[in-house]
């Protein structure tokens, strides 16, 4: 008798898909050496690699984009625990998402600055914008995921989709994160200072686990019976 090729279940591809997404979302890391010399003073009046900044560009829609996906994609399955939560955790991810292209927005304005030869008028222009990327990143980065994890994390405790364990690092996770938020905006430290990058580690470390463990393990049969 011929084998046979045992059938992807619906909820194993999403665990997957979602995975990959989870995995994709890192993608955006080399932007903080992409970005790197826009945050020069003399940028736009200078020679430039502006296709870096276009590619960094590129990775943060992509990222944006696939945090948008793994929401919608686990939609059916945690609205099954509280739809208003999995509601809550679509729309923050829709809004991080917005703010990445608000962000990138600015930097491409800058470029543009850069590629027309605008000159020295345009340095405070060309500053202001960085900064409002600066400070978007900051909303949109450095809070909002918070929020994402601890919507997630709660929804994963509650369900036992995956084991607890994993579930506290993100509703945890998010503590340290959003304190580091709040001490970057009242300049306490600054957003590139080594505690900054602390605060962000615990809601990494949740969300590439999650995907490593949803691309290996997918959700736990028990949760799902």
């Amino acid at each position: 008798m011929p084998h046979q090729k045992r059938a992807i279940s619906p909820l194993r591809k999403v665990s997957l898909t979602a995975g990959l997404l989870y995995i994709l979302t890192f993608i955006s890391i080399p932007t903080l050496i992409l970005y790197g010399p826009i945050h020069e003073p003399n940028y736009i009046i200078g020679p430039a690699n502006n296709n870096a900044v276009i590619l960094g560009g590129l990775l943060e829609i992509t990222v944006a984009l696939a945090g948008i996906a793994t929401a919608i994609i686990l939609f059916p399955v945690l609205k099954k625990q509280k739809e208003s939560l999995a509601l809550g955790l679509v729309a923050s991810r829709v809004l991080e998402a917005g703010t990445m292209f608000a962000g990138v927005a600015f930097l491409l304005s800058v470029v543009t600055l850069q590629t027309t030869g605008a000159g020295k008028d345009a340095l405070v222009t060309s500053h202001v914008l960085v900064s409002l990327y600066d400070r978007i990143f900051l909303l949109g980065q450095g809070f909002i995921p918070a929020i994402n994890d601890l919507l997630l994390g709660t929804l994963l405790y509650k369900s036992r989709l995956v084991p607890r364990s994993l579930s506290v690092i993100g509703i945890a996770g998010a503590l340290p994160l959003v304190a580091g938020f709040t001490a970057i905006m009242f300049g306490y430290i600054d957003r590139i200072s080594p505690l900054a990058g602390l605060s962000a580690v615990p809601v990494a470390v949740f969300e590439f686990s999650l995907g490593f463990y949803l691309i290996v393990k997918g959700f736990r049969p028990s949760a799902i019976e």
